[in-house]
């Protein structure tokens, strides 16, 4: 038992090394602990030469300045030619340390390095890590030399495929690089630690919580590195938000020199605690400090956030939290960013739960792979809740050295993101029978799923046994029949499903079905809904949305109905949307190629149409916006010959009850918001128009507005009053395409009409893929503006403008979409890809009788889903116009799209 004066002494240090971090020993001049970042002036090459084994950087390399965080990957990840570097890179930097520092132990903390990383200190190997999304600490301090010597790192990093190392095949980009943050750790000999799987050394947890009390348990694993036996003081403090000390707890621990030991303090007097909720993120903080007994000097401290809840999910009511039923709805998560790949600053990640929160949402899946610990640490604060995974995505290698991987990741995963109160779900596989091995040997293909759920049971093992409080889960894609059969879906204590219906799957009311067949056949299984969403290219609209359209609308259609569905089912008991942010992909193609379009914000982080969507739907605050608002550079012709205006849709999402719209000063009227959105027909008029949207609620009024630029085309092209100026036009098209770079926008075709524009012959060209309904989802090559040569007028025979006279500008642009596999990647959930016979098409195309193109072969000449644009002059003075006759000479000629304009 400790004597007052002890005691006294040690309450002393508490104080001051809360306002100060240091010991209160003024003989101490050295903290417990210092973390000190390592982020900048490393250099960096790419690495062709060196060979496995090699103990450093080869002779030879060329070097480039670069701060952490980095990855190689940034930029070549948009290249036509889908693929990016996948193999070393070498990063190298030196740095001093004093005399002091000889005494303690120093440790390399890196915060995520992908995939396969070797460490060398001064030449000296140090240490390795296997997996790009977990962290890890490097011992340097044998190898390290003092007293203001220069040190080397070299670290050598490989983002190359390891078939023992998931992930193997994903809908993601595997950026190489160290491309999380750096550290030099030192701590004195005796120090928390976890020296296996690279977590803090100190885990809280709450055992029992209610509204009256909780306990909480600090398990904490010390380490005595030093030369001689210790006897210490393990005090546990507990504060809450305000910095009130709410309880504390001291242990006394004997450890003997090179071991370590855990020990566990049970701190049962928490009363009334103030409980954490999305509503109500309240944090407390649990600092847990080593003493020497004797001298009371302080050794080390860690401190963690503490969140007071408890929470369970039933298979027929859903999730409850606290004791009240929540329904979890949010999304997932990808970690790059438009220029940056996955080498993201805190303020970002930061900025995405922010983000998320500001949405109404109140969950988080981080996919499919832990991230960087600011985005837990925002979660916590600002009342998320998350699910953490590792990334055991759609395959995996039947070695054991595989297997050793993924239960290392999973203990890594736990042991290093333990504290988060917001972490109520551990997960470890992913749509992992999407893209079976050897499906076309039977007995070989039911042993490689049986080797599947093996694998699945020891990882849940491992995740109940090291974290008993947290439930697990595995997300599958919508083939129930064959995790139900082979017994994957017994595993986990949840199951997610990631559902396409209306998206890779034709039938969109197929997701309700599904759900409840689920239900049904597995009552006692609690459910999420892990994934869905439809991708929404931000510069594609339409007044008539498909499926597959990548259009805004058809997004905007398909997430009503699918949170329609999931809200009215209770055994439903959350969802994540896939994604929150749009993320690179490089081998994707379609109307963005190398990007995931699914995302409720941009690569950039700007809100799309869906975002408003939900928050209108999901926040209980008062809520307006113009959705379409985001479409602000638009075109449209005129209905009738004379017209002023052009109709088209302005759609406004709100939780109230109505809204009324004006536009240019007129008022259209009022609309009730019938599932949380109105629309108005609006009539535009060429050049600017101002639009204002008005709601009241309890005697406020809430307002949106907006500045949309319209181009009106006449309906008759030589009307004066309303001079024809330019028309951009796809042909085989129902959609626009915005082009922000070149403020341009392009329209739809049309039939021709005499005294305006169209098409005269042909049909419009669809892929066979069973999606589709026109055009293709090929990228296209040279351009950046795919969707203008996506699709096209097959057969077409004649195009017709019926222009004043004048001299033009014409660009015809073209691109061969017949003739090679549409690729079957691993999202393509309904695997319907097809191919189309190779086109031989030869034509000639004449412009007002006169041959333009001779003989003109696009596959021969340029290649296939290649962009090409053939731009000429031309006057016209014979007042009929421009005329665009095709003839073929081998196939169907073709025009994917046309733009003219009128020079004077």
């Amino acid at each position: 038992m400790m004597d007052r004066y002890a005691l006294l002494k040690i309450n002393l240090a508490l104080l001051l090394a809360a306002c100060t971090s240091f010991s209160f020993s003024q003989k101490v001049p050295v903290p417990g602990r210092t973390v000190v970042s390592l982020n900048d002036q490393w250099d960096f090459s790419i690495d062709t030469l060196s060979k496995s084994g090699d103990n450093d950087a080869p002779k030879g390399l060329n070097w480039q300045k670069v701060n952490l965080p980095h990855t190689w990957n940034a930029a070549d990840v948009m290249d036509d030619d889908h693929d990016y570097y996948r193999g070393k890179g070498w990063y190298k930097k030196t740095f001093k340390l004093n005399e002091a520092d000889q005494s303690r132990r120093v440790f390399l903390y890196f915060k995520g390095a992908n995939q396969q990383t070797e460490v060398y200190v001064n030449g000296q190997y140090a240490g390795k890590h296997s997996g790009g999304y977990t962290g890890f600490s490097i011992r340097a301090g044998n190898l390290l030399k003092y007293n203001g010597v220069a040190n080397e790192i070299a670290v050598k990093v490989n983002n190359s495929l390891n078939e023992d190392i998931p992930p193997l095949t994903a809908d993601f980009t595997f950026y190489g690089g160290i491309y999380r943050d750096v550290y030099l750790v030192s701590t004195n000999n005796i120090h928390f630690d976890d020296p296996d799987y690279g977590g803090g050394g100190v885990c809280v947890t709450t055992p029992t919580v209610s509204t009256q009390k909780a306990a909480v348990d600090i398990r904490s694993n010390i380490v005595n590195s030093g030369p001689t036996t210790a006897s210490l003081q393990i005090v546990t403090l507990i504060q809450d938000q305000a910095g009130r000390q709410v309880s504390t707890q001291t242990s006394a621990l004997k450890i003997n020199a090179g071991q370590s030991s855990v020990i566990t303090q049970h701190i049962l007097s928490v009363s009334n605690p103030h409980l954490w909720s999305p509503d109500e993120p309240y944090l407390y903080t649990v600092s847990t400090r080593i003493y020497d007994a004797r001298s009371h000097q302080l050794l080390d401290e860690l401190s963690n956030p503490l969140g007071f809840r408890w929470f369970s999910f039933d298979a027929g009511k859903g999730f409850f939290l606290n004791g009240k039923a929540v329904k979890l709805i949010g999304a997932s998560r990808h970690q790059d960013f438009e220029g940056l790949g996955n080498a993201l600053p805190k303020q970002i990640q930061v900025h995405d739960i922010e983000m998320l929160k500001q949405m109404g949402a109140n969950f988080l899946r981080v996919a499919h792979y832990p991230q960087d610990a600011a985005l837990l640490e925002a979660c916590d604060r600002l009342g998320i809740i998350a699910s953490v995974e590792i990334p055991v995505v759609n395959t995996i290698t039947e070695s054991e050295t595989f297997y050793h991987n993924c239960r290392n990741m999973v203990r890594e995963m736990i042991h290093q993101n333990f504290n988060h109160p917001s972490i109520l779900i551990w997960a470890y596989m992913n749509e992992i029978m999407l893209r079976p091995k050897f499906e076309k040997d039977k007995l070989r293909l039911e042993q490689y799923y049986k080797h599947v759920v093996e694998l699945a049971q020891s990882l849940d093992d491992i995740c109940r046994r090291e974290d008993p409080s947290r439930y697990t889960m595995i997300s599958n894609h919508g083939n129930f029949d064959l995790y139900n059969r082979t017994g994957l879906t017994a595993v986990p204590m949840l199951v997610g499903w990631n559902l396409y219906d209306g998206w890779y799957g034709k039938d969109i009311n197929g997701f309700a079905r599904f759900m409840d067949h689920a239900h049904q056949l597995m009552p006692e299984k609690p459910m999420l809904i892990t994934e869905y969403g439809a991708d929404a290219d931000p510069r594609l609209h339409t007044d008539t949305p498909v499926r597959f359209d990548k259009t805004v609308e058809y997004a905007e259609h398909y997430h009503h109905i699918y949170l329609k569905e999931i809200l009215k089912r209770p055994f439903v008991a959350g969802a994540a949307i896939w994604n929150l942010a749009d993320f690179n992909s490089n081998l994707r193609e379609e109307s963005m190629p190398h990007i995931n379009n699914k995302g409720l914000l941009t690569w950039n982080r700007q809100a799309k149409n869906v975002y408003y969507f939900y928050q209108a739907n999901l926040l209980k605050s008062p809520f307006i916006k113009i959705a379409s608002a985001l479409w602000a550079y638009r075109t449209g012709t005129a209905v009738n010959d004379g017209d002023t205006t052009a109709l088209q849709t302005i759609r406004v999402y709100t939780n109230l009850d109505s809204a009324q719209l004006c536009i240019n000063g007129k008022l259209l009227g009022w609309q009730k918001a019938i599932d949380k959105q109105c629309q108005w027909q609006v009539p535009f008029i060429n050049g600017e128009n101002m639009i204002v949207v008005t709601a009241y609620d309890r005697g406020k009024t809430y307002n949106d507005d907006v500045r949309i630029n319209f181009k009106l085309q006449p309906a008759n092209l030589k009307r004066v009053t309303n001079p024809f100026t330019g028309i951009n036009i796809l042909l085989g098209s129902k959609r626009y395409f915005v082009d922000d770079f070149n403020h341009e926008v392009w329209q739809p075709d049309q039939p021709y009409q005499k005294g305006s524009w169209g098409f005269i012959g042909g049909v419009p060209y669809a892929v066979n893929n069973g999606r589709q309904s026109y055009g293709s989802d090929k990228a296209i090559s040279g351009t950046a503006n795919d969707p203008v040569f996506q699709t096209q007028q097959l057969g077409i025979t004649q195009y017709r403008l019926d222009v004043p006279n004048g001299n033009y500008e014409i660009t015809m642009d073209f691109a061969e979409l017949m003739g090679s596999k549409t690729k079957d990647l691993a999202y393509n959930l309904s695997r319907s890809a097809g191919s189309q016979q190779s086109a031989d098409r030869v034509f000639d195309v004449y412009i007002n009788d006169k041959l333009t193109l001779e003989d003109f072969n696009i596959a021969e000449q340029y290649g296939k889903a290649r962009a090409v644009s053939k731009k000429m002059q031309l006057v016209v003075t014979d007042d009929n116009g421009i005329r665009i006759l095709f003839r073929a000479k081998k196939g169907e000629p073709v025009l994917n799209a046309l733009q003219v304009k009128k020079i004077y």
